[in-house]
């Protein structure tokens, strides 16, 4: 089998090629972009594939082709003449309806592995943003990140009860092809309040669920470490001071009186 990277490059620049035969007759401006994008959309593992072309200038789509289709399609005016001429090809028309099998199918088999059967299990951090003021809501943040595949979901608890009182971040795509998304919540906590972010996702057997507890936030934890650092540090000098008192008595001259009638002169 040919190799589908070097059929599709040089099907990338035919089509170039044969497209500059109209936009050369065109006026241009100084600055523009053309782009090519491949798709290919898999149903049902590699079972029912769909290979899809799409040519685009300065960010609009002028024309594609679609394998359910087997033709070039314009998406505007501009390119009626393009879709028009590359039908008329017979060559090109075989080429384009042949990558579903020498493109996509040939190259989901290298991908199978990495994209389709890989399982990364997300970490979890559950914390509260630093807010001060008693009259406004607190709000609760699940950091969940370095997970694959990117299809997640999360939720939050407040007293066993699921809250859908809850904002999103964007999922976000990692250099590594994990993802990371944040889900807040926004709320009032009173003493007692228990809360628990659960995530659900492919790579694990069971939900996984990270609490936040009151008393164990990150400033409750402050506070307390701090006293226990001024507790120790309190109890250092106590001890440095009671030795340093010892010493210097234990080292003090002792003086005696003489004895009357005692002439050391002779």
């Amino acid at each position: 089998m040919r190799d589908p990277w070097v059929s599709v490059g040089g099907f990338v620049w035919m089509l170039t090629l044969l497209g500059a035969r109209v936009t050369l007759c065109r006026e241009t401006p100084d600055d523009f972009v053309t782009q090519v994008k491949h798709e290919c959309h898999f149903l049902n593992g590699s079972e029912r594939v769909r290979y899809v072309v799409r040519f685009s200038y300065n960010q609009q789509p002028f024309v594609h082709f679609d394998s359910d289709t087997g033709v070039f399609q314009a998406d505007t005016p501009f390119g009626v003449p393009d879709a028009k001429y590359w039908n008329s090809q017979k060559e090109v028309l075989e080429q384009a309806r042949a990558e579903v099998d020498t493109f996509c199918r040939f190259n989901y088999g290298i991908f199978e592995d990495f994209m389709q059967r890989r399982r990364v299990k997300p970490k979890v951090k559950v914390s509260r943003s630093n807010n001060e003021d008693p009259n406004k809501p607190h709000m609760l943040i699940c950091n969940v990140i370095g997970f694959y595949p990117y299809a997640i979901t999360v939720h939050w608890y407040k007293n066993g009860q699921k809250d859908p009182g809850v904002l999103s971040s964007e999922l976000m795509q990692n250099g590594d092809w994990t993802g990371q998304v944040m889900v807040m919540l926004e709320t009032s906590i009173n003493p007692g309040d228990t809360f628990v972010c659960e995530v659900l996702h492919v790579s694990l057997d069971e939900p996984l669920r990270r609490n936040w507890d009151s008393e164990e936030s990150e400033s409750a934890k402050s506070k307390k470490l701090t006293g226990i650092i001024g507790l120790v540090l309190g109890g250092l000098f106590l001890t440095v001071g009671g030795v340093m008192y010892w010493k210097n008595k234990k080292g003090r001259p002792q003086f005696h009186l003489q004895p009357e009638g005692v002439n050391f002169m002779g």
